[in-house]
């Protein structure tokens, strides 16, 4: 097609100019964000020096760390349910609606959360942002899962329970080590959705219980500063770094590891 590749290039700058700039003002010199006067590298001292940046960070991390673990873990059985289980009533309906939080808008997301808990009455801190992206984060552990145990097939565990492997077997050396790439993907995808997420935390989080995001904005809400754009740039390297994690688990995953020999292990392990 002419001039796709041209196209191709205005869309990739078009998506990563602001980041460029944003990365490249934030080793500015000067006090003033926006008026380049040198390179140097200090504001991130002072960005990581900042005590209450420190701790929204920690915050965030902490967040991330809970939803992500919960994610996989409700994702894990509910891809194997879905992929391997048998046929059940509502299972299509089921799916929909694991996967809403995808497709619905991010606000409707938030604001569920928040008339839940008011309504509950619960007001636990840290914990009430923890919830939300639990559940905002499960459907973005699951599709990787899903899709690998549709592209993988069931000829190997198959196999393996035609030669006396148990089913518990047959899922610990052939179905889990196969599943492996996609589990760190989504694991790895709901550890960026939670580490980035403003408009759920924004909603959910009471005082005390500020992530750095949040933190960013109220930053920013004053004025653009060099202290703030170096701390954007210290999340996105995080980021950028566990999505590129997720990347490389996801090409892996096109590649089976495990073979036939696999499979009779598996039956041997059994015997």
């Amino acid at each position: 097609m002419p001039g796709a590749r041209a196209l191709g290039l205005g869309a990739l700058a078009f998506l990563y100019a602001p980041l460029l700039v944003l990365v490249a003002y934030s080793f500015n010199a000067n006090r003033l964000a926006l008026i380049w006067t040198g390179f140097s590298p200090r504001w991130f001292a002072v960005a990581l020096a900042n005590e209450d940046l420190r701790r929204t960070a920690l915050n965030s991390l902490a967040v991330a760390a809970v939803a992500t673990l919960a994610s996989t873990v409700i994702a894990l059985p509910a891809a194997l349910a879905f992929e391997r289980g048998e046929r059940f009533t509502g299972r299509e309906a089921g799916a929909a609606l694991i996967a809403l939080p995808l497709v619905a808008p991010e606000i409707v997301t938030a604001t569920a959360p928040l008339v839940l808990f008011e309504a509950v009455g619960l007001r636990a801190g840290l914990v009430n942002v923890m919830l939300a992206h639990i559940v905002f984060c499960i459907p973005f552990a699951l599709v990787p899962m899903r899709a690998r145990l549709r592209l993988m097939g069931r000829e190997l565990e198959d196999a393996a329970l035609d030669l006396y492997a148990s089913r518990w077997t047959a899922f610990r050396r052939i179905t889990l080590p196969l599943m492996a790439p996609a589990v760190v993907a989504g694991a790895t995808l709901a550890f960026v959705v939670s580490l980035d997420d403003f408009l759920i935390t924004l909603m959910v989080a009471p005082a005390g219980a500020t992530t750095l995001p949040v933190y960013l904005y109220g930053m920013l809400r004053l004025g653009v500063t060099p202290e703030a754009n170096a701390a954007a740039t210290l999340l996105l390297a995080v980021s950028a770094g566990a999505v590129a994690l997720a990347v490389g688990a996801t090409a892996r995953s096109t590649n089976p590891g495990a073979g036939p020999a696999d499979a009779g292990a598996a039956g041997a392990t059994a015997r």
